[in-house]
């Protein structure tokens, strides 16, 4: 690998690494951050008394910035030690430990006390820490991460790469990779707030999830530009449907965010939503189309791994984040495809203020899969992968039972981790056959915890007919699409047009669809591609695409930017033009 870095890595301040609020759907005034340098090492055994050096958290060990870069094996352990002590004036009556993320399995220690262990990579845990608490205060973590040896969500991460389709998979990564902070609670406090904009009867439907009983009453207030648009008392744990006469609507157009304060008690919660409303129904030619706000919608987008040269799965900081989201809509695309990988809350936030739709992906998981079957054969020969049943756990290396039930898990705690986020109009459970099973089960599941969302079963190929997407990924052949009388035609990956741009390579080794030697002729080809099959097929049902990607990752060189988002590859003012004449022409056809 050659290492690149991205202007943010360039000025990462080691004592003030990625401070912002981590959770922006429910912000309180205790906030203390834990980010930083902590002493970690790598070892055989369990139980270490010496660590054998620095760790920036939340980086990776095998991410430069984490100043270490060394992956961690099966069979290794992997240490933290860190040691805090509260602020006056904290502790208001419980303290919350939170983890955005772990990856693998991890153990956590307050001060030599197991407090708790959590399996699963991508999603948040806390524990309440009040009774272990002294002046002076010990947390170690101690992980493990078998990558693609277990059955856990990894995503793109794998070991052992060979190249050929095995470019698609990155430098696997472990231990903590989100911000690790804290905070003071009251007795009885604020855990979730269930927030579900009702479109049609101008109204949202309000849960406050309270740590009390029952009867806690909640106050909640609702403001638009400042202004008090509502008041009003509630029972905590149970639904409230609220009035909203003449609400401002969610677009990507016109992003409008309702301000949420609500309290329960001593304790208040700061939060936001949007109302907005995704669907699908038939167009003035009785074509099934995506509707966003009761108007047929194209989802035009890029397929986002959120992958970073110097922190991996790990951005270097905010504004890093917000740049990739900027770089997107002045491209002239509306939707980014979340590709695999959960991100920390702040890039929903992000999305949802900048007016970005999201189509957030379950990363995959099981075990290592036969490529030739999941992917080389179902790209080349297109249709034969929709007629095979995705029950065969075995062919879909989904044997492990456990590993299965923890699918579930995972996929039901992102549905809840993100559910009141606006910007998120489908749940994808399944991409490419990459660890699938019972996908029409599985989407069945997804409508029960969701109906408010649109779901993309199998994305791909291995359709099981269930979902509100026909979805089609297409690299090698010309597209022609046809209307489907059950789901909306979707285009969910193509492109993939590769052109290496020395200087901003991470890998000797190059993978790309299609290969060009300069932006003139990448653009020519992106633009020619755009008006013999995108264009064409808009009159035949096609009603999304979604470009393969927004940065080079690794081997892959098919990005709208360089890995280190230092050179923009396409032309940015062919693709703007391109997507607005796309908008323009799905406008007459379908209203």
């Amino acid at each position: 690998m050659i290492q690149l870095i991205t202007r943010w890595g360039k000025t990462l301040d080691k004592e003030n690494v990625l401070k912002e609020y981590p959770r922006p759907g429910l912000v309180r005034d205790s906030y203390m951050n834990l980010n930083g340098e902590w002493d970690y090492c790598i070892s055989d055994t369990k139980n270490v008394e010496n660590f054998e050096g620095k760790i920036l958290v939340p980086f990776s060990p095998e991410a430069n910035l984490s100043g270490v870069g060394k992956i961690l094996q099966p069979d290794q352990y992997l240490h933290y030690r860190t040691c805090f002590r509260l602020p006056d004036g904290f502790v208001k009556n419980r303290v919350i430990l939170h983890f955005g993320a772990v990856d693998q399995e991890c153990e956590v220690f307050i001060n030599g006390t197991l407090i708790g262990k959590h399996i699963g990579g991508y999603l948040p845990f806390s524990y309440d820490i009040t009774e272990w608490l002294k002046e002076e205060n010990e947390l170690r973590v101690v992980v493990t991460d078998k990558t693609e040896l277990a059955p856990h969500a990894r995503g793109k991460q794998k070991l052992h790469n060979h190249g050929g389709m095995s470019s698609l998979f990155y430098t696997p990564q472990s231990g903590i990779w989100k911000t690790v902070w804290l905070e003071s609670v009251a007795e009885t406090y604020i855990e979730q707030l269930k927030v579900t904009p009702m479109f049609d009867e101008g109204a949202v439907k309000i849960r406050v999830i309270a740590s009390g009983s029952n009867t806690d009453t909640a106050h909640i207030r609702i403001l638009e530009n400042d202004n008090e648009k509502v008041s009003i008392d509630v029972i905590a744990n149970y639904d409230t449907v609220i009035p909203l006469p003449n609400f401002k609507a969610w677009s990507p157009e016109a992003p409008f965010l309702y301000d949420l304060e609500v309290s329960v008690g001593e304790d208040v919660v700061q939060s936001y939503f949007g109302m907005r409303k995704f669907s699908t129904g038939k167009d003035k030619n009785g074509i099934l189309r995506f509707y966003l706000n009761n108007e047929p919608f194209f989802f035009n987008g890029i397929l986002d791994q959120g992958y970073w040269p110097d922190g991996l799965m790990t951005a270097p900081s905010d504004e890093a984040l917000v740049y990739d989201i900027v770089k997107i809509k002045e491209y002239g695309y509306n939707t980014i495809r979340k590709h695999i990988k959960i991100e920390p809350e702040r890039f929903y936030y992000h999305c949802d203020r900048l007016g970005m739709v999201v189509w957030q992906d379950m990363p995959n998981g099981g075990g290592d899969y036969n490529m030739a079957f999941v992917t080389y054969l179902p790209n080349g020969l297109g249709n034969y992968a929709r007629f095979v049943k995705d029950h065969h756990y075995k062919w879909f290396k989904r044997e492990d039972a456990e590993g299965r039930k923890q699918y579930y898990k995972d996929l039901q705690g992102m549905i809840k981790l993100l559910y009141n986020y606006p910007s998120i109009a489908a749940w994808v459970p399944f991409n490419e056959g990459w660890g699938q099973f019972d996908a029409r089960k599985t989407s069945e599941k997804v409508k029960s915890w969701d109906p408010s969302r649109l779901v993309n079963e199998a994305c791909g190929w291995f359709d099981q007919k269930g979902g509100d997407m026909y979805s089609i990924h297409n690299y090698l052949r010309k597209l022609k699409v046809s209307p489907k009388s059950d789901r909306v035609v979707a285009l969910t990956e193509y492109g993939g047009y590769a052109y290496p741009v020395e200087g901003h390579l991470a890998c000797e080794k190059k993978f790309g669809y299609q290969k060009y030697a300069s932006p003139e002729a990448l653009t020519e080809s992106y633009k020619r591609l755009w008006e013999e099959q995108i264009y064409p097929n808009l009159e035949r049902g096609l009603s999304s695409a979604i470009y393969t990607q927004t940065s080079d990752v690794e081997e892959e060189v098919n990005g709208l930017m360089t890995y280190d988002r230092e050179v923009d590859k396409l032309g940015a003012d062919t693709v703007y033009a391109l997507n607005q004449k796309l908008y323009q022409l799905f406008d007459e056809m379908t209203k």
